[in-house]
Order: C-alpha cells, then structure tokens, then sequence
C-alpha cells in the first residue's frame, strides 16, 4: 500500500499543473479596453468587482450597433476608468447566459452595476460622455471618487 501511495505521489509531482485559464477580470485587467463577447462571461463573476455594459444585436451587421461600437471604441479609457467592461452579444440564436437574464429583443445596450442590478437599458445608442454621466450618478461610483479624493489620487 505505501508503495503505491510512493508511486501516485510521484506520478502527480512529476506531471505539470495544467495552466489555469486567465479569469475574465484577469484578462480585463490586463487590457481593460479590450472588447468581450457575450458567451463567455457570466454576469456574477462580475458583481461588486466591474461595471458590465452589454451591447445587443441579432446581428453585428445591424446599423445601430456598429455606431455604439464605434462610439465606445472611441473613448475605452474613460469606460475602463469607471470599471467598464464592455461586452457584445450579436448572435441571437445563441441562447447566451446574458440573453437569457437580461432578455433583449434585437438591439439593446443594457449597463449594470457593480451590485448586479440593470441601471440602464436603451434601444439606441450611447456615447460615453451620456453613459460616464449615468455612471458618475450611481451611488457606489460617488463612493469611490470619494475614496480616490481621500486617498489622493
């Protein structure tokens, strides 16, 4: 018996850990500017760490949506400076973890707070100065510029 014991210690010692694949906020972190699609993220692993801003379409080709890319694309470090993660969901086939607790019906940006809960929907888009100044109203984001003025920074 501690033979085997021996030999199976040795076996799990002697085989590489398996990389463990980045987090989402891992990955964010890194390039916070950085566009998510939709069929990998789950909105909980996101609450009271980030802000998720959901851009639906049941196509990427639709009109609205290309203008609401463009208009983030544009200004992605004033999103990652309020904890912005922006992800898309184009594919209405997919029945994606976000379609179905969010439910859009073809084109929606939804923004949600850090605690979970949606802030925002529109059927149009937003530019980031519109979508800063929601922001910048949410009482856990007056919070943390409290904070950041307090610590100087």
């Amino acid at each position: 018996m501690k033979l085997l014991l021996n030999i199976a210690v040795a076996a799990s010692l002697a085989v590489p850990a398996a990389a463990e694949e980045p987090t989402v906020f891992e990955r964010w972190t890194e390039d916070p500017t950085q566009v998510f699609d939709g069929a990998e993220i789950a909105l909980d692993e996101l609450t009271w760490v980030l802000r998720p801003l959901v851009i639906f379409a049941d196509t990427p080709e639709d009109p609205r949506f290309k203008q609401q890319m463009d208009l983030l694309l544009a200004e992605m470090d004033q999103l990652a400076e309020r904890d912005v993660i922006v992800i898309t969901d184009t594919d209405r086939t997919a029945m994606t973890d976000l379609r179905t607790e969010l439910r859009p019906r073809g084109y929606m940006l939804t923004l949600v707070g850090k605690d979970g809960r949606v802030a925002l929907r529109k059927p149009s888009p937003w530019s980031v100065r519109e979508l800063s100044r929601s922001i910048d109203k949410m009482p856990l984001r007056q919070q943390e510029i409290s904070d950041r003025r307090l610590a100087g920074e």
